[in-house]
């Protein structure tokens, strides 16, 4: 096993807002499933990434508790921290630095789902 995790999704409320909120905050283009209300947020699996959705239906609840799952913040987390609220959500832990293994911050998307954001600078 090279990696723990190797897919999560995202439960959705609103479909349509929950990927303009992604799309804007992560500054990247997310991709309709033609077959259902999914869509998938990008990944380089090539490079020992792995990746994720968003989904909308009856088996997708947003949550603030349970698992939590923090996102690639890039070479620094206030970037894409710095949109979230813009783009409708609220931050609930500004960046944190978390020792040698670098910076987290929490944030409440648009559908209530507490997620995070993981950076080492």
């Amino acid at each position: 096993m090279v990696n723990t995790l190797n897919w999560f999704e995202i439960p959705a409320t609103d479909f349509e807002r929950a990927k303009t909120f992604y799309a804007k905050v992560l500054d990247v283009q997310i991709y309709d499933d033609p077959n259902r209300a999914y869509a998938y947020l990008p990944s380089d699996p090539e490079k020992g990434g792995f990746g994720g959705a968003i989904g909308f239906g009856e088996n997708f609840v947003p949550a603030i508790t349970g698992t939590t799952i923090y996102l690639d913040g890039g070479n620094d987390l206030s970037v894409p921290l710095s949109r979230v609220e813009s783009a409708g959500g609220k931050v609930i832990l500004p960046k944190t630095a978390i020792g040698n293994n670098g910076f987290i911050a929490l944030f409440i998307d648009t559908e209530g789902n507490k997620v995070g954001f993981h950076s080492m600078g």
